[in-house]
Order: structure tokens, then C-alpha cells, then sequence
């Protein structure tokens, strides 16, 4: 990835501008451009002249943020997506589309239920007019590939690689799929926002996820899903299996229920192992690959009969890993997470944003 340098003498290549005595440390919230005086992530070693005012990436890449909120919130109780958590009525996708505006993304698209789109305009999407450019899509159980329908009685919906199919028609850059009840902080979005502003121009089945250490994403009321990862020495992932039932036991250990289910024996695991938060980092060909897998799965009897079954991100990229059509980097962080899986996550998780505004990561209000 090319980036220039505008100084007090004109443009000149990265390389060329540290012969002025000047060193830009950079993240690619510098993908488009700004003034030094307002980014941290530029440092410069002295302010006489000449200074550097831009930084700008040649290739114009921004990636676009995807939130999945179509979820139901059956276990939280309600639509989690839209809970005022902040000490200004901040939800917890709010933070994390701040810290992607931070990490340079420069559009957002969210997945959600057409049934809550006023409601879903009025709170949040009229907050950031005129902030960054913002796009909605929706995700209905109903909306299959031609020749198929939905099996009688079937109420859920396909599951997160279904929801990510839906942003196929407004996504035509780099983009990151997050969950909106989830909280990765600031060094997460960092991490991703370099990976795909760093990819070249047409890349494709190039693909990353931020890997958490599980211990850091369970929760004290409850299991939790999270897709178990394992790594090559190239630090690209080499499998990634969906687990529903994850929990810290009385013991200490972590572990999870043996085949997802309620009554299954507990499999200890190591508690730094890598799972996924449904981070994710893809170039839109992926949409392509989703959508002829999606064909394989619905014809696939065993996934008709179970009215439950789910067309799982994880799957997907199992699937191409697992031919050799796509690379998938796992990039490593220590944050811890907290969100709301349960009701009973709340009060907790309200004591946290408030912590982080009491210390300055945040402003108040957010926006």
C-alpha cells in the first residue's frame, strides 16, 4: 500500500518525507487523510518546519464496517441491539462504530429485521448524520436462493453467514462483520482496520479474524457460544468449530457441553485458547463463496430436517480453508470482552463503559 506525504514543500512518498527528520507512525485511520495536530497514531520527532500536514493513502481503500443486529435477543430478554448503556444513552454498537471511525473505517451497514427499522432509524441512525455514510440491509428467514423455501415450522433464522449475505448489494470494499451486542474496545477495530487497509488493491480470499483468549469472553451468568480456533505457524487459522456452550466451571476449569448440547459431558479446553467474536475481516468475493455454499447446505437434508440449523460463519470459512481457497490470518489481542448475553449482564456491563469514560477513552456523549 503506497502512502503520500504532504509537507510545507509539496508531496512526497513516505520514504522520502523521513529525510526531513520526520517519522509517521501510522494506523490506517490515515486512509483517507487528516491534520497531524488531531491523530495520536502520527508522532513527529520535531515541529519546526517543514511539518507534515497529511498523511494519504494512495490506493483510497476505507473498509466498511458490517453490524449484524438482526439477532431476536431471546436470551437477553429483548432488543438488546438498541439498550442505552452509556451515561448518555450510548448503546454498545455505539462504541464500537467510534472506535472504527477511530481505526479509519468509512462506512457502516447493518443487518437487521425489517420489523424494527423505524425504530431502529430513529435511535440510531440519525445520530450519525453527516458523520460517516450509513447503509442498511435486512435478514428475513424467508430469503433463499431460488428454488428453495423454508421448511414447515422452521422460526429461526440461518444463522450469521445468512446475515452476512445480506450486505452483498452494498458492500463492494474491504470489510469487518462484528456482532452490535458485543464489546471488542478500541485495539481490536486497530488491529482489523490495518489488516484490510493494508490489502492490496482487488485482493481476494484473503481473509482475518481477531482471535480473543476464551477466558476473556465468558460470561458469570450463563454459557456462551464462541468458535474455538487453532493456528499453523503462520499464524493463519487451520480450524475454527462453533461451540454454544461455553462456561468457566465451579472447579475453575473451562470447558464446554459435547456436541452443543444441553445435557452433553463437559470438554475442558485450554483457557487461552483462541475464539472467534464473530470478527471477521473479508473481501467481498467472500459474498460469492457464501452464497454457492449456502446452496450446498440448504440441499442438504440433515440441515432441512433440524429446524434449528444454522449457516455459521465458521462454516464457511472452514470450508475454503479447508480446500485451500482462502487464507484467514488470526490476529492476536489480549482485550477482554464484555457484553450482554444475559439480562444479567447488564449492571456489569454499564459499571464498565462508565469506567471507560471516567479514564478518557471515551467522550461523553460519544457523539
Amino acid at each position: 500500500m503506497g502512502f503520500i506525504v504532504l509537507t510545507s514543500f509539496g508531496f512526497f512518498p513516505a520514504q522520502t518525507a523521513s529525510c526531513f527528520g520526520h517519522v509517521a507512525r501510522y494506523a490506517p485511520s490515515t486512509s483517507l487523510h487528516f491534520g497531524l495536530e488531531n491523530k495520536s497514531e502520527i508522532l513527529s520527532k520535531r515541529i519546526n518546519p517543514p511539518k507534515i500536514f497529511f498523511l494519504i493513502n494512495q490506493n483510497n481503500m476505507k473498509p466498511t464496517l458490517f453490524l449484524l443486529a438482526a439477532g431476536m435477543g431471546s436470551r437477553y430478554g429483548g432488543l438488546k441491539q438498541l439498550d442505552c448503556l452509556g451515561p448518555n444513552g450510548e448503546t454498545i454498537m455505539d462504541y464500537s462504530i467510534y472506535d472504527a471511525i477511530q481505526a479509519g473505517f468509512g462506512k457502516i451497514v447493518w443487518v437487521i429485521r425489517k420489523d424494527f427499522e423505524e425504530q431502529f432509524r430513529t435511535q440510531i441512525l440519525s445520530k450519525y448524520e453527516g458523520k460517516i455514510q450509513c447503509e442498511l440491509c435486512f435478514q428475513s428467514i424467508d430469503t433463499l436462493p431460488e428454488g428453495f423455501s423454508v421448511p414447515e415450522g422452521r422460526q429461526k433464522p440461518w444463522g450469521t453467514n445468512h446475515a452476512v449475505l445480506m450486505g452483498k448489494d452494498c458492500i463492494r470494499e474491504p470489510f469487518c462483520v462484528i456482532n452490535c451486542d458485543d464489546f471488542y474496545n478500541r485495539d481490536a477495530f486497530m488491529v482489523m482496520g490495518r489488516f484490510l487497509s493494508n490489502l492490496p488493491a482487488g485482493a481476494t480470499n484473503q481473509y482475518a479474524m481477531v482471535g480473543f483468549r476464551c477466558s476473556n469472553t465468558l460470561s458469570e451468568n450463563g454459557t456462551v457460544s464462541r468458535g474455538i480456533c487453532s493456528t499453523d505457524a503462520e499464524g493463519n487459522l487451520t480450524t475454527c468449530v462453533e461451540r454454544t456452550k461455553i462456561a468457566r466451571l465451579e472447579d475453575g476449569r473451562v470447558a464446554f457441553r459435547a456436541d452443543n448440547k444441553d445435557d452433553g459431558e463437559w470438554v475442558e479446553i485450554d483457557e487461552n485458547v483462541p475464539v472467534s467474536m464473530n470478527m471477521w475481516g473479508f473481501t467481498p468475493d467472500y459474498f460469492q463463496h457464501s452464497e454457492v455454499y449456502f446452496k450446498e447446505f440448504l440441499s442438504d437434508a440433515a440441515n432441512i430436517s433440524n429446524l434449528k440449523s444454522e449457516f455459521f460463519i465458521p462454516l464457511m470459512i472452514n470450508k475454503l480453508i479447508t480446500e485451500g481457497t482462502a487464507t484467514c490470518k488470526v490476529l492476536d489481542t489480549t482485550s477482554k470482552w464484555f457484553g450482554v448475553t444475559y439480562a444479567e449482564d447488564r449492571p456489569d456491563t454499564i459499571k464498565r463503559i462508565a469506567g471507560l469514560v471516567a479514564d478518557g477513552v471515551y467522550p461523553s456523549p460519544l457523539f
